[in-house]
């Protein structure tokens, strides 16, 4: 069983990171799935017989961009929105993760497989591996808008930059993003650590293989049982249902819901085909690799 979201900041002097590989990455681009694999993972390690409060998700692990975690490592005042002093305390933060010794520690990310500042975002010495989720871009643009506030076109325009990131603040730290297509090929194609790779649109047609590869991939006990349980406890429309009766403290203040469709193929209805060509032309060749053109 996972030892879930402690931080231990004893020897966080030490300029190397720990040997201890106990990172399981749960990493995405925004608005790619995220959420649904912590949803089901919480319900699986949990086992319990009522579903997991999705304002619970959160005890499962711990984020990268959790700001509380920068500031237990911090001897100055921490800053969420200075992206130089977040990548800086990334080390520290962690070794302070990998430190409390459990077996596994989840740990959900935005972040690019790359650098900022010079700095590993993504170090292999604290992997034990990684569930890549991605999405149709055509998808995510129109969630990625949503939740952030942006019309379409900018939504288009940032998931294209290859310096794109999302600032920080009181709650989270800055965040690394790059552009969508570095984004999938750097997680996908990393060797130093195993990645199991997912398209959201593979989860919504087959849950059951889907999270059954997750947690074949993770080393879970493999129980049908449990894992039929999980998956029903993750489905989109009782996760909604709980957002009925209690907002989710991880939507945004620009949205009413953040359960909105949870399906694919909305963009035919929803993006012009000028938008459909910008999104294309920039992620054309990832998209062809992975089945979405």
């Amino acid at each position: 069983m996972p030892s879930l979201f402690v931080i231990d900041t004893r020897d966080i002097e030490s300029k190397e990171l720990t040997a201890m590989k106990s990172i399981v990455w749960l990493a995405s681009y925004p608005k790619s799935g995220n959420t649904w694999l912590r949803a089901f993972l919480a319900n699986y390690v949990r086992n319990s017989d009522e579903p997991v409060p999705i304002n619970k998700f959160h005890h499962l692990g711990i984020g990268d961009s959790n700001a509380n975690a920068y500031r237990m490592v911090s001897k100055e005042p921490f800053d969420g929105n200075n992206p130089v002093q977040c990548a800086k305390l990334r080390n520290a933060v962690l070794r302070g993760i990998v430190n409390n010794k459990a077996d596994v520690n989840f740990v959900k990310t935005h972040n690019e497989n790359g650098f900022a500042f010079g700095v590993k975002l993504i170090p292999p010495e604290v992997t034990r591996s990684a569930i890549y989720i991605m999405r149709n871009p055509l998808d995510m643009i129109l969630s990625y808008a949503s939740h952030y506030a942006l019309s379409v076109d900018e939504a288009i325009f940032a998931a294209g930059s290859k310096e794109h990131s999302i600032p920080g603040g009181v709650e989270n730290a800055y965040q690394f993003l790059g552009n969508w297509s570095n984004h999938v090929v750097g997680w996908t194609k990393a060797r130093k650590f195993k990645v199991l790779t997912l398209r959201y649109e593979d989860m919504l047609a087959d849950p059951h293989d889907a999270f059954a590869r997750v947690i074949h991939n993770i080393g879970l006990p493999d129980e049908p049982d449990r894992l039929e349980r999980a998956v029903r406890f993750s489905d989109f429309k009782l996760l909604s249902a709980q957002e009925n009766k209690a907002k989710f403290i991880e939507n945004s203040e620009n949205q009413k819901r953040f359960f909105r469709k949870g399906t694919s193929g909305q963009w035919k209805a929803e993006l012009t085909s000028d938008q459909i060509d910008e999104i294309t032309k920039a992620h054309g060749s990832v998209m062809k690799k992975y089945g979405y053109l």
